[in-house]
């Protein structure tokens, strides 16, 4: 390691900052950062973090060592210092919404230039406590019937209009056969065939894909695909994908995806 950090189980205490993917081995292996790495942002009266987790200010770069995407969240809204659309979305934490430990990460090369849209069939949820009940059933659904490592998706999007993390912008998923080394995805919790998702949950979809692009981890000129595109089911719905055709990078044609994985 370069960061000034060594690797450890998270469940040790880690005397500065934990970031992610720059340990091997073990999903539970994470890198922890000494304090002084996150004095500036500690000046500030900040705290270091991943920044695709939700901040309750603002975004403040170049005050964290470590990975890219570890910054300093402020408690206050900074005007025209690092303001982004990344900033307007409320993502929950995996840790938030109970998440179980994934067997096994596989970390996502970026940018990636695939983007796709599912749904989970299910019922809709409302607030958080909703969402996270969903959650749950669908990761235990995915690792203990379906025998993967992890719940499928990147992130999943409730009607209370919050983003869920599944696993997140640096981990490949399940999500879509063929297309996971290449793609990331975000799955609308409910069944959308025969009605459209809310304004609140489109409004948050289409701000996180965005943000995607803000961040580098996809590309600028990104395809956007629902998940019959490329295999055959209804996913996301007939409804959704119907009203899909109006989002910007909307190609009705599915990719040529270079590993079936």
């Amino acid at each position: 390691m370069n960061h000034g950090g060594h690797c450890q189980d998270e469940s040790t205490s880690c005397s500065g900052n934990y970031v992610s993917n720059l340990c091997s081995g073990s999903a539970s292996r994470r890198c922890c950062l000494p304090s002084a790495s996150s004095g500036q942002c500690s000046d500030i009266g900040g705290k270091c973090q991943d920044d695709h987790l939700y901040c309750t200010g603002s975004y403040v770069t170049g005050k964290c060592s470590g990975d890219a995407t570890n910054r300093c969240c402020t408690s206050h809204h900074i005007g025209g210092t690092d303001q982004s659309i990344c900033d307007n979305i409320k993502v929950i934490s995996r840790d938030t919404w109970g998440a179980t430990r994934p067997t096994h990460v596989t970390t996502l090369n970026h940018p990636v230039h695939l983007f796709f849209v599912h749904h989970t069939e299910g019922r809709t949820c409302h607030n958080e406590a909703e969402c996270a009940s969903v959650l749950k059933g669908v990761q235990n659904y995915h690792m203990n019937s379906r025998d993967w490592s992890d719940i499928a998706y990147s992130f999943l999007v409730g009607e209370d209009g919050h983003v869920y993390e599944g696993r997140g912008w640096k981990t490949v998923g399940s999500h879509t056969l063929g297309c996971n080394d290449v793609s990331l995805a975000a799955s609308m919790i409910g069944d959308f065939n025969d009605m459209l998702p809310n304004a609140a949950a489109l409004s948050a979809v289409k701000r996180l894909i965005t943000c995607g692009v803000e961040i580098a981890r996809l590309r600028t000129d990104y395809s956007l695909f629902g998940h019959r595109d490329v295999r055959d089911t209804d996913c996301p719905g007939n409804a959704l994908y119907k009203n899909m055709s109006s989002w910007t990078h909307f190609h009705l044609h599915g990719p040529g995806c270079p590993k079936l994985t």
